[in-house]
C-alpha cells in the first residue's frame, strides 16, 4: 500500500513547516515537516541550511514513502487505507522501531482493530509528560484508524 494524500496533509497539519532546524520536544534535530533525517539518509543537524517549502514537501514525500514501506513489512494482514494512513502518520512521528514493538501493532496483526484503536492514545507523552499535541495526534490517528 502507498500512503493517501490525506495522510500526507495529516503530517504536515501536525508537524508544521519550518524553514530553520530545530529541536523537537524530544530534543530531535528536525527541519521542514517534521523530517529529523534527509532523502540521503543523513540526519539533520542545527548547523543545516534552510529550506523551502517545496522542498520540504519533496522532502517529506520521500520520507513517508520509507515509512509506508516499514509499516508495510510490519503488516501482517490486510488493512484498510484509513488504517495504513493512521499507521504511517504514526511511525512518521514515533518512528518503525517504536511502532514494530508497539501493543499497537500485535492487536492491529491479531485483527483487534477496536483494541489497537485504543493504543494510539497511549503514545502522547515526549520526555515523560503528557504534550497537548500529541494527545490532539493521537486521538486523530485513533479516529481515522477506525473510520
Amino acid at each position: 500500500m502507498i500512503p493517501s494524500q490525506n495522510c500526507i496533509n495529516m503530517i504536515k497539519m501536525f508537524e508544521g513547516f519550518r524553514a530553520k532546524p530545530y529541536k523537537c520536544p524530544a530534543g530531535v534535530p528536525t527541519i521542514g515537516y517534521g523530517s529529523t533525517f534527509y532523502s540521503n539518509g543523513k540526519k539533520v543537524t542545527l548547523k543545516d541550511k534552510l529550506i523551502t517549502e517545496q522542498d520540504a514537501t519533496n522532502l517529506l514525500t520521500t520520507v513517508v514513502t520509507n515509512f509506508s514501506s516499514g509499516v508495510s513489512k510490519l503488516l501482517k494482514i490486510q488493512v484498510t487505507q484509513n488504517q495504513f494512513d493512521a499507521l504511517v502518520d504514526f511511525a512518521y512521528n514515533v518512528g518503525i522501531g517504536n511502532l514494530k514493538s508497539s501493543t499497537l501493532l500485535k492487536k492491529v496483526n491479531a485483527k483487534n482493530f477496536s483494541g489497537a484503536a485504543l493504543e494510539f492514545i497511549k503514545w502522547n507523552k515526549a520526555d515523560g509528560k503528557v504534550l497537548p499535541g500529541l494527545t490532539k495526534r493521537r486521538t486523530a490517528e485513533k479516529d481515522l484508524f477506525i473510520k
